[in-house]
């Protein structure tokens, strides 16, 4: 890895931190929730965390634009684009449950290069950039070595979400797979990258829900592909260890027409 981009990696983990000392306070005491045009949830703490996230960036690298969930896009000419969703995982934060988390990205060329995905309740960060490895807390980290279905953890975000989208699909995968869970949102993608689960599944995912793993499940020696196999990011996903990636794509094939969260 270069030295500019373990200088880039090092802003991005601040960032993510930065969000931490926000959210958790406001996390803990409990706080007001608005709806959004869409219908979902956003808090106080979603706004500031973001506001404060654009304000690091905007000193130290004013060149670069912004993608996020809650403020939209600055800069969208520049080559290099931070992504960023400062609370990944709204719903488990809004209910005390801890599976929620930051999530950070930069994109050169369109191409990811850095992820970083905080998850404060439970204390856990990993990140990566290109060819420079994957860590969790500061340790190397690696997807599982599990190759059957049958002897793996499957998760997703929202089971009904799932089931709507892919009937048959849900329907195979609760009968072949070892576990299917619902520890979803960015704590899910961390599970795959810290090998505890072999496959994380999403069928509607934003840029800002995706951006990172792309990078982090590379450099932990997974696997990232929306539903049909392409690689890298799209409107769904499929995160994994690769081992088991096939044969969840081919649960996912007879997918219906596209759900919602």
């Amino acid at each position: 890895m270069d030295a500019e981009l373990a200088e880039l990696l090092g802003l991005a983990r601040r960032a993510a931190a930065l969000a931490g000392e926000i959210v958790m306070p406001l996390y803990e005491r409990g706080l007001a929730v608005e709806l959004k045009a869409d219908g979902t949830p956003v808090t106080e703490a979603d706004h500031r965390a973001e506001e404060a996230m654009r304000a690091l960036f905007a000193r130290e690298t004013p060149a670069f634009g912004v993608l996020g969930e809650e403020l939209g896009e600055s800069r969208g000419d520049a080559d290099a684009r931070w992504i960023i969703d400062p609370i990944d995982g709204t719903q488990s934060f809004i209910r005390r449950a801890p599976l929620f988390g930051t999530l950070v990205a930069l994109e050169r060329g369109g191409e990811p290069v850095i992820g970083v995905v905080a998850c404060h309740a439970v204390g856990e960060t990993a990140w990566a950039a290109r060819g420079g490895g994957a860590f969790l807390n500061g340790e190397p980290a690696r997807v599982s070595a599990t190759a059957a279905l049958a002897e793996a953890t499957v998760l997703t975000t929202s089971p009904a979400s799932l089931h709507r989208r892919a009937p048959d699909g849900f329907a195979r995968l609760a009968r072949e797979a070892d576990l299917l869970r619902s520890w979803g949102d960015c704590f899910g993608y961390l599970a795959v990258i810290a090998g505890r689960a072999e496959a994380m599944i999403d069928p509607v995912v934003n840029p800002w829900d995706i951006a990172p793993f792309a990078v982090l499940l590379a450099e932990a020696g997974g696997r990232l592909t929306d539903w049909t196999g392409r690689a890298g990011t799209g409107g769904d996903a499929v995160a994994s260890n690769g081992l088991v990636h096939d044969a969840v794509l081919a649960a996912l094939a007879d997918a219906d027409s596209p759900g919602g969260r």
